[in-house]
């Protein structure tokens, strides 16, 4: 009897379905508007740790800084993601920023509560607002990597993230990253 029901027990969580996280689309112009800070750089290295009460993995993530496209940042910033590999275990957040160590980013971020710690700076939009950065036929792209989660279509239909598969030029991005500061502070149209 126990052993069918252990067996049963298995059972349910070998078919149980796998929960996802639902992003809406978001546009570069909302990515600008909701994070104080956009950084261009690479990933120097990261460490995974439990939060001081033991109930979250967190990654902190140091970042270099070549560029810093909006708000202000050291050469040399930490980044924190929720998830990581601690020993043994590993937590994965579904649609997570990923970050690789020797890997070059443009960041967007904000300073926000993850579990167990407060106002560290994050990618608060997950894959969102992580761009990889290219290197293409035609010069540095910048592809997000929203690419390879699905979206919600946002408010307007749109439901590729900005620059799509291919991505978009690293200056194009950058230009259209300070059009749209410069339009906000003019309360001009927002841009897909």
């Amino acid at each position: 009897m126990l052993r069918g029901v252990m067996a049963l027990a298995i059972a349910a969580g070998v078919v149980a379905p796998a929960s996802a996280t639902t992003l809406v689309r978001a546009s570069l112009d909302k990515l600008v508007a909701d994070n104080a800070t956009i950084v261009v750089g690479d990933v120097v290295d990261s460490s995974s740790y439990w939060n001081e009460d033991g109930s979250f993995m967190l990654t902190d993530v140091r970042f270099a800084v070549s560029e810093a496209v909006k708000g202000r940042a050291d050469r040399e910033i930490t980044v924190t993601l929720m998830g990581g590999r601690v020993g043994d275990l590993t937590t994965l957040i579904v649609g997570g920023a990923q970050l690789i160590p020797g890997r070059s980013y443009v960041l967007f971020l904000n300073s926000e509560d993850l579990p167990g710690v407060r106002g560290v700076l994050t990618v608060r939009d997950h894959v969102q607002g992580a761009f990889d950065l290219v290197i293409a036929k035609n010069g540095l792209r910048a592809v997000s990597q929203a690419n390879s989660h699905p979206l919600v279509p946002d408010a307007k239909g749109y439901l590729d993230a900005p620059g799509g598969v291919e991505g978009m030029p690293l200056n194009a991005m950058i230009q259209s990253i300070h059009e749209s500061i410069e339009r906000r502070q003019g309360a001009g149209p927002e841009v897909q």
